[in-house]
């Protein structure tokens, strides 16, 4: 992946040393396409409610190659920040944390994650959360973290909780489905100081 600067390098390179127990935290790079495509694919039913957008875009390996790309700019411009999550046993991607829906005036952003069905239950999402918050609020010096989630949604909830964020409140009729089902998203919220 090219830099636009030896900081953006330095960056990039900090999160090389994000590991914990056999897994590793690192950017989606242009070139995990395929990679992305099996992790998304293996688990697509699961996500297609809460993930639409990137299930929306992955439904090929051809589209998950070209989105890939496509991500590096939002990387490069600091819109969009995929952490992916990989298993240093088999060296598969086994779950992701975005964070989207940057502004750099507050600073603030929204959070979201998911893990592999076959990883599920372990802590790993978790632990990959933890770290990630402790990373980008030390590197964007980000005050306010936001998570969103459906009350059905009970893994989601508890790894937001296990993170310390608090509810902030209900949106009613906030988020459409890929079934198109219009539901209520629960907020929760993280401050920095």
């Amino acid at each position: 992946m090219p830099f636009a600067s030896f900081q953006d390098w330095i960056k990039v390179s900090s999160l090389n040393n994000m590991t914990f127990d056999n897994y590793k935290i690192s950017l989606l790079e242009a070139n995990d396409g395929k990679a992305f495509f099996k992790l998304i694919d293996a688990n697509r039913q699961r996500l297609e409610d809460f993930f639409a957008g990137t299930v929306s875009k992955t439904l090929t390996l051809q589209d998950t190659l070209n989105y890939c790309k496509k991500i590096q700019l939002r990387i490069k411009d600091l819109s969009y920040l995929p952490y992916m999550i990989t298993d240093l046993h088999t060296n598969a991607f086994v779950g992701l944390v975005d964070v989207k829906n940057i502004d750099l005036n507050v600073p603030k952003a929204e959070l979201g994650s998911f893990i592999d069905h076959q990883y599920e239950g372990k802590g790993i999402v978790s632990k990959a959360t933890s770290l990630v918050i402790d990373h980008i609020v030390q590197e964007y010096k980000f005050i306010k973290l936001l998570c969103r989630a459906s009350i059905r949604n009970k893994g989601s909830i508890a790894v937001i909780l296990k993170n310390g964020f608090e509810l902030e409140g209900t949106i009613r009729k906030d988020y459409r489905t890929t079934k198109g089902e219009i539901v209520d998203l629960n907020y929760y919220g993280r401050v920095f100081t």
